[in-house]
C-alpha cells in the first residue's frame, strides 16, 4: 500500500506542478535515521514521503486513529499513533524498535500543523539519543494542501546535514532540541534566499 500511494502521489503532484528537492545527496543510501520536518498541512507529509528513497514510518497524533477505516489506512502507509498531550513509554518504544530494525522514522517536532514558528518538542532528539541514529533535519516551503499546490504549482523541501545526539543529561536534550530548531530555521532561510 505504501509504495502504491507514493507512486500515485508522484504521478499526481509532478504532473500538475514542481517539487524542488535540495540537498538530496545528504540522505544516506542505507541504514536507519530520523527525518524531521516542519509541518504546515498534510501535503508536506506526502511530499516528504515522495522525496526519500526509503519508506518512512510517520508518527501521527492518536486522534487520527479513532476511526477504524482511517486507522487501517494509516497503518498500511506506515503511520503509528502517539499521544501528543500525554506521551507514554510506548511513544518512544515503537520508533526505537523501528530504527533498531533498520527503518526510517519521520517526526514533525512542532507536534502540530502550523504556519507559525513554534518551539520544538524534544521527542525527536530523545529518540535519536536512545536509538543512536542520526537526525536529518528538513524544511518545507510551499502550500499546505492540494488546492494551494494547484494554485502555486511549486513546493520546495531541503535537507540538512545529519547529526547525532549523545547525552545522558536532560538539560543537554534541551540544548540538542534548540540545535535542531536552529538548523531547521537555517534551512528555511536557505529556501527563501533562493526564491
Amino acid at each position: 500500500m505504501y509504495t502504491f500511494i507514493v507512486n500515485l502521489a508522484k504521478m499526481l503532484l509532478r504532473g500538475i506542478g514542481e517539487i524542488e528537492i535540495k540537498n538530496k545527496n545528504i540522505i544516506p543510501s542505507e541504514g536507519s535515521y530520523i527525518v524531521t520536518c516542519t509541518h504546515k498541512g498534510w501535503l508536506d507529509v506526502v511530499i516528504l514521503g515522495i522525496c526519500l528513497p526509503h519508506p518512512i514510518h510517520f508518527m501521527a497524533k492518536q486522534e487520527l486513529f479513532k476511526n477504524k477505516i482511517v486507522a487501517s489506512f494509516l497503518s498500511k502507509i506506515n503511520a503509528f499513533p502517539v499521544n501528543r498531550e500525554n506521551p507514554s513509554p510506548s511513544s518512544i518504544k515503537v520508533p526505537i524498535k523501528l530504527l533498531k530494525s533498520g527503518e526510517v522514522v519521520g517526526i514533525f517536532p512542532s507536534g502540530t500543523r502550523t504556519v507559525e514558528d513554534v518551539s520544538l518538542k524534544r521527542g525527536a532528539v530523545t529518540i535519536a539519543n536512545l536509538a543512536q541514529v542520526p537526525i536529518i533535519p528538513a524544511a518545507y516551503e510551499g502550500p499546505s494542501d492540494l488546492k494551494g499546490f494547484l494554485k502555486l504549482r511549486k513546493a520546495t523541501i531541503i535537507f540538512g546535514e545529519p547529526f547525532y545526539v549523545k547525552t545522558s543529561s536532560k538539560e543537554e536534550l534541551v540544548t540538542f532540541t534548540e540545535l535542531l530548531s536552529n538548523k531547521t530555521n537555517h534551512l528555511h532561510s536557505q529556501i527563501r534566499e533562493h526564491k
